[in-house]
């Protein structure tokens, strides 16, 4: 562990010793188990509008850091709906479906889904779910396009550009005065009081079969990304640094390459806002328990803005994670202009706050003297290539345009760093 009392310093970070002695994980097995990833991309290619996201390289910028490369996932232009999200809330609700009908073992396909024969047996249904934004839209979208109604319910802070987007895509809105944790815990008991069925990306007790369906619909962007490594003659990426809320997305993330390589798993990392670091604080604790972050989780990185771990992937993230990181907004700033402004030959990425962090954190390490022991811990070095997920694109065009044009959030001039 290492802890710097400067609050603004770029990077705290927690070792996990565990990970590295990794061979395989019963937690990891019961939500993404071999074949599912296959499943679910299999799915996912019959939506209408599907199409892979781009796998970018930032060549120059790895060779400028000493990396042998930097690769992007690109999941801003996912389906139109500007988040990678989408995917796993069609996952759950065509998972939920089957189970509804008692068709687990069958492969339905999207125009059976979406048949009047369909509807006719299924009835009326409400899917809700609660929401910091991109999750929202895509539930909503996925319950429009199949020709059911979504209510979803999001916190106080949340930017009316965020709730514009999940009413355009057919979600019917709920305000909840508090947390996206306190949004969480109403929209499930609503739920219970309406007959609603709701497809969240966090579990708890006694709920955890469609959390853990979200997680595997994310995997189709993992399985797209091997494919598109191994056109570069790529046999894997050898880090993957990927930005944790609830933890869904990097466990999914760490978990499918820990499933896929075993022992040989790319060294992981999670990183997460200072003021939102749930994950963080889990693993300071060390006993494998999943802990509470107190506090109103003030962090412009609102789909990072979560208080308690989903316990299924944080007990993914506790057996396959290798490193846990927590930054100040300002590197995830950073990591928005850089992904806008690139180097000359470098793709230009349109990247939102929650997208950003990860390329943010890996610049301050590769830069900065003062993170050299965590460089080494890693084994960040010119033979590394780091798998980022940019998994959100321009989903608050007001705070984008504060941070992007305006310099808001400015790096402190004590760790400002120019080549």
């Amino acid at each position: 562990m290492q802890y710097n009392d400067d609050p603004h310093f770029p990077v705290h970070w927690i070792a996990n010793p565990r990970a590295a002695a990794f061979t395989s994980s019963a937690a990891l097995d019961s939500v993404i188990p071999p074949g599912i990833s296959q499943a679910a991309r299999s799915f996912h290619r019959q939506i209408p509008g599907y199409r892979m996201s781009p796998l970018k390289s930032l060549s120059n910028l790895a060779q400028m850091l000493n990396l042998g490369g930097i690769w992007v996932k690109d999941e801003s232009v996912r389906l139109t709906l500007n988040s990678f999200k989408v995917l796993g809330g069609s996952f759950a609700i065509y998972n939920f479906v089957r189970q509804r009908l008692d068709m687990e073992d069958v492969d339905l396909s999207f125009a059976d889904l979406t048949s009047d024969a369909m509807r006719e047996r299924l009835g009326e249904i409400t899917f809700a779910a609660a929401t910091d934004g991109n999750h929202g839209r895509g539930v909503a979208w996925a319950a429009r396009a199949l020709g059911y109604r979504a209510v979803i319910y999001v916190h106080k802070t949340t930017s009316q550009a965020r709730i514009n987007a999940i009413k355009t895509n057919g979600g019917e809105v709920r305000i909840v005065d508090g947390t996206y944790d306190d949004a969480v815990r109403q929209v499930e008991s609503d739920a219970r009081a309406n007959g609603w069925q709701v497809i969240s990306d966090t579990s708890w007790e006694g709920y955890q079969d469609v959390p853990r369906w979200v997680m595997q619909g994310y995997t189709t962007m993992l399985v797209e990304a091997q494919e598109q490594f191994a056109a570069q003659g790529i046999i894997k990426p050898t880090h993957l640094f990927v930005q944790a809320g609830v933890g869904a997305l990097a466990a999914s993330v760490i978990g499918f390459y820990a499933q896929l390589f075993g022992p040989e798993k790319p060294i992981s990392v999670v990183v997460e806002p200072r003021t939102a670091a749930c994950c963080y604080r889990s693993a300071e604790a060390g006993d494998g328990t999943p802990r509470s972050f107190p506090g109103d989780l003030d962090t412009m990185m609102a789909g990072l803005a979560c208080g308690d771990p989903s316990p299924i992937a944080w007990d993914i993230l506790w057996d396959c994670a290798d490193m846990f990181m927590e930054c100040p907004e300002y590197v995830a700033a950073k990591g928005m202009r850089v992904y806008g402004v690139p180097l000359s030959g470098d793709p230009f990425i349109i990247s939102g706050e929650s997208g950003a962090v990860s390329l943010g954190a890996l610049m301050f390490i590769m830069e900065r003297e003062e993170l050299r022991e965590v460089r080494e811990q890693l084994k960040l070095d010119r033979h590394s290539h780091v798998l980022l997920i940019n998994s959100e694109g321009n989903t608050d065009p007001n705070h984008f345009r504060r941070i992007v044009w305006d310099g808001a959030e400015p790096v402190p001039s004590e760790y400002k760093e120019y080549h």
